[in-house]
């Protein structure tokens, strides 16, 4: 029998052969950990769609980001839950909000921690859409000029990345306008630019009590069949002074997360979203699954498609198997 020349098995042999000829590698450094903030103190309780994630106060927020840091995660998200809701969503640009007040005591407690703020209504607005509603309809420009309250707002707690996820047209112009209106031109922007009106954002809609109370978001949020529209997206978001984008969700949008790393040259971001993390939970507390090493291939898969930076809830867990 004629063998070949070249034996691929060769390297596979042993673990610090693989590892020698490993062609994709993830660090905590990768990680992006998202804290979900409520009012109160010493308040740390389990979201019961998201095992292992918590609503949590302030104080206790400045533990888990602590815990991150230490970790060698560089980069906490935040959303909250306002005690007041109303139309608009005013409680988004308090500067004496939830948001506001976990960013300076985070960037007090932890200086080299990255702080990140999304900056979106729907968890502010009574009726849960991303912004100002008239006539059933989200009014994009009204909700332009309050997402400029906002990231100034944020700007002025001391945030480091303002992140508009809403999905609006020209949202990424209004918040650099904005930023440099107020001279937080050094704040950068991470654009949520291929955000698609996903089911995998149940459990993030249980935690964040966001939840559309009439309709849906498929008007302003892309449509799951659609992949050269995220192309353009991008592209406009780019244009309007964005510094990092983003695909989100990762796992059922590897292929978009790889056409774009192919196409621009800015950091590119993939949000591992509720939906995914609460699956692989589910299924390893039904032991029909490894945890570590699904949670691990998962982050892999999204390293391997192009993302520079991944959004997720695995994030402590991750870091610790990297140690």
């Amino acid at each position: 029998m004629q063998y070949p020349d070249y034996r691929p098995r060769r390297l596979r042999r042993n673990e610090n052969l693989r590892r020698m000829v490993r062609e994709t590698r993830l660090d905590p450094a990768d990680f992006i950990y998202p804290l979900f903030l409520v009012a109160g103190t010493g308040v740390k309780k389990e979201i019961s769609s998201m095992p292992g994630q918590y609503n949590l106060s302030v104080d206790k927020a400045v533990e888990m980001a602590k815990e991150a840091h230490g970790l060698g995660i560089p980069a906490v998200i935040l959303f909250a839950i306002p005690e007041h809701k109303d139309p608009v969503g005013s409680s988004a640009w308090d500067d004496k909000g939830i948001v506001q007040k976990a960013i300076r005591a985070i960037k007090s407690s932890v200086p080299g921690l990255v702080v990140i703020a999304d900056a979106c209504f729907c968890e502010y607005t009574d009726h849960g859409h991303c912004g100002v509603m008239v006539k059933g309809e989200l009014d994009n420009d009204a909700s332009l000029e309050n997402l400029q309250r906002v990231a100034i707002s944020y700007g002025k707690a001391g945030v480091d990345i303002v992140a508009p996820s809403g999905m609006l047209d020209g949202f990424v112009g209004a918040v650099r306008e904005g930023l440099e209106s107020e001279q937080y031109d050094d704040v950068s922007i991470m654009a949520y630019s291929a955000k698609y009106a996903s089911a995998y954002y149940g459990p993030f809609r249980d935690a964040a009590d966001c939840a559309p109370q009439e309709g849906d978001r498929r008007g302003y949020q892309m449509d799951p069949a659609n992949a050269k529209e995220a192309l353009r997206e991008v592209t406009l978001d780019i244009a309007e002074g964005a510094d990092i984008i983003m695909v989100k969700p990762a796992l059922a949008y590897l292929d978009i997360i790889r056409s774009l790393a192919d196409e621009i040259d800015l950091p590119i971001a993939a949000y591992n979203v509720s939906g995914e993390y609460s699956m692989v939970k589910a299924a390893a507390q039904n032991g029909w699954i490894d945890y570590e090493r699904v949670m691990m291939e998962n982050l892999l898969a999204m390293k391997r498609a192009g993302t520079d930076m991944i959004l997720t809830y695995h994030a402590l867990d991750a870091a610790r198997l990297l140690q």
